[in-house]
């Protein structure tokens, strides 16, 4: 059996610009991506916090280091400037790989820079 499971998840993240005329996804600070290991054009799931959304779309990196979260194209509809957000990635496993899988958490302050 293969089973879908959290590979990882930025937590908290607050989304600093929205952009609905971009053709889709969501704009990430590269170093948030890179710890927790979210590759350009990964399928990810947009939890927000605020209205309760869940929006599937694909992460493409930002600026190093900048701290943006941008919700682009119809993901902008859902996700205002100031909302507070999950972004969830999913990997599948077989029944022995999943019991040994931890998922890498990233938490972020309210500028998205990661907390140690």
């Amino acid at each position: 059996m293969i089973r879908q499971m959290l590979k990882s998840k930025i937590h908290g993240a607050t989304i600093t610009e929205s952009n609905v005329q971009y053709e889709g996804s969501i704009t990430i600070d590269e170093k948030l991506m890179a710890s927790a290991g979210i590759l350009d054009n990964e399928k990810v799931l947009i939890a927000n916090l605020n209205n309760g959304s869940r929006v599937e779309s694909y992460a493409i990196s930002g600026k190093w280091g900048s701290g943006i979260v941008c919700a682009n194209g119809g993901a902008a509809l859902h996700n205002r400037v100031g909302d507070k957000v999950l972004v969830m990635s999913f990997c599948a496993l077989s029944d022995r790989e999943a019991k040994r899988h931890r998922p890498k958490i990233v938490k972020v302050d309210d500028r998205n820079r990661p907390i140690s």
